[in-house]
Protein backbone atom coordinates (compact mmCIF):
# COMPACT_ATOMS: atom_id res chain seq x y z
CA UNK A 1 0.00 0.00 0.00
CA UNK A 2 2.56 2.20 0.85
CA UNK A 3 4.31 1.73 -2.75
CA UNK A 4 0.71 2.99 -3.96
CA UNK A 5 0.85 6.49 -2.27
CA UNK A 6 4.48 6.88 -3.41
CA UNK A 7 3.60 5.28 -7.13
CA UNK A 8 0.51 7.73 -7.22
CA UNK A 9 2.28 11.00 -5.31
CA UNK A 10 5.19 10.19 -7.57
CA UNK A 11 3.14 10.01 -11.07
CA UNK A 12 0.84 13.61 -10.39
CA UNK A 13 3.63 15.74 -9.45
CA UNK A 14 5.80 14.43 -12.21
CA UNK A 15 3.49 15.11 -14.75
CA UNK A 16 2.63 18.45 -13.19
CA UNK A 17 6.52 19.03 -13.52
CA UNK A 18 6.27 17.70 -17.19
CA UNK A 19 3.60 20.17 -17.92
CA UNK A 20 4.87 23.05 -16.47
CA UNK A 21 8.00 22.93 -17.82
CA UNK A 22 7.01 22.02 -21.29
CA UNK A 23 5.69 25.65 -21.41
CA UNK A 24 9.32 26.63 -21.47
CA UNK A 25 11.63 23.93 -23.72
CA UNK A 26 12.15 20.25 -23.13
CA UNK A 27 15.27 20.37 -21.24
CA UNK A 28 13.13 22.14 -18.39
CA UNK A 29 10.37 19.58 -18.78
CA UNK A 30 12.31 16.93 -17.82
CA UNK A 31 14.21 18.61 -15.17
CA UNK A 32 11.23 19.59 -13.48
CA UNK A 33 9.55 15.98 -13.88
CA UNK A 34 12.41 14.50 -12.03
CA UNK A 35 12.39 17.19 -9.46
CA UNK A 36 8.45 16.44 -9.13
CA UNK A 37 8.57 12.80 -9.56
CA UNK A 38 11.39 12.32 -6.53
CA UNK A 39 9.15 14.88 -4.31
CA UNK A 40 5.90 13.34 -5.02
CA UNK A 41 7.37 10.02 -4.00
CA UNK A 42 9.04 11.22 -0.89
CA UNK A 43 5.49 13.23 0.08
CA UNK A 44 3.18 10.07 -0.55
CA UNK A 45 4.92 7.70 0.91
CA UNK A 46 5.24 10.39 4.29
CA UNK A 47 1.65 11.11 3.61
CA UNK A 48 1.08 7.03 4.26
CA UNK A 49 2.92 6.43 7.10
CA UNK A 50 0.93 9.60 8.80
CA UNK A 51 -2.48 8.18 7.93
CA UNK A 52 -1.67 4.67 8.06
CA UNK A 53 1.87 3.88 9.44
Amino acid sequence: MKFIFGALGSFLLGSFGWWLGEQMSLVLAVLLSAVGGGVGLYYGRRLFDDLLG
